[in-house]
């Protein structure tokens, strides 16, 4: 009997992915390609692999456990043509790609490079900003800071240092009233959407009963930090990046505010790597330096 490496390779890009859709888009392939090699790959196999049903697929239980058992040999597979692409590129060392949001990328890790090169970093990286999960497993990075603990008995994640929110609003926005006059509900909020997880300071504002004054919603760090700039209202930043930007006046509040915990994830197969255990080491240490 012989299998097709990307079949086996689709089969877990639906497990991490739960559709046709977002599997093929992982994949790089069109949704009835992945169809057509599932289909080929049951049949090889003379079993039903993949339950299709109207709200979308999900694996049978053969499924899952062909699934877990063709996950080494995709995994080798993926690093086998990373590092031909290193080597067409002329590269001598393969590249550890890190995942985080916007904001992390460019206003934590980005600033901080040269650490990891003093650190004796001989491998390049590459900072991938995305605001969705990545699969780890199906190697999309190496490393992935989150703002909501994933789950999966294949990751590990870790705790980083905790980032401290405040509220903030311009200067303009409050016009020469005093920050601790402003009451919430009379105001216009600017917060996050689900983008990033269910981020504690979203269950803030659920609890405190503000819904109703949330002005905007978005996915963007900078496009939050440039209404608030602007003047468009009251947001919910990080402590240490808001009080740096001289127009923004920190507002208090009787109710304290929630930390965010972002977590450091990797995969348990890829954690003992040296470039991999370096690569922890100094994001550890830059959130921890916040």
């Amino acid at each position: 009997m012989a299998l097709d490496p990307q079949d086996l390779a689709d089969l877990i890009a639906i497990r991490d992915a739960g559709t046709l859709s977002v599997a093929a888009k992982a994949r790089g392939v069109a949704i009835s390609t992945v169809s057509r090699r599932i289909e080929a790959l049951e049949t090889a196999l003379g079993l039903q692999l993949v339950d299709r049903r109207s709200d979308g697929v999900r694996l049978t239980p053969e499924g899952l456990a062909i699934a877990e058992a063709s996950a080494p040999l995709a995994e080798q597979l993926l690093r086998v043509a990373r590092v031909a692409e290193s080597l067409r590129q002329g590269a001598n060392s393969v590249p550890i790609r890190i995942s985080a949001t916007e904001f992390v990328i460019s206003d934590v890790l980005a600033p901080a490079l040269g650490r990891l090169w003093a650190m004796g970093a001989d491998f390049p990286v590459h900072l991938q900003s995305q605001a969705d999960v990545v699969s780890l497993a199906g190697r999309d990075a190496d490393l992935a800071v989150r703002m909501v603990r994933p789950e999966g008995a294949s990751l590990y994640a870790r705790r980083l240092a905790e980032i401290r929110l405040g509220l903030f609003a311009s200067v303009d926005y409050l016009s020469g009233r005093a920050p601790e006059a402003v009451d919430l509900a009379d105001e216009r909020l600017l917060i996050y959407d689900d983008s990033f997880g269910r981020l504690p300071e979203l269950e803030w504002v659920t609890q405190r009963g503000l819904s109703d004054a949330v002005a905007m919603r978005t996915g963007s760090t900078r496009a939050l930090l440039a209404a608030v700039v602007g003047g468009a209202g009251i947001a919910i930043l990080p402590l240490p990046f808001a009080a740096r930007i001289e127009c923004l006046v920190e507002l208090p509040n009787a109710t304290p505010l929630p930390t965010r915990a972002p977590w450091m994830i990797v995969h348990r197969d890829m954690r003992s790597l040296p470039a991999i255990k370096m690569v922890q080491k100094w994001v550890a240490a830059t959130f921890a330096s916040l």
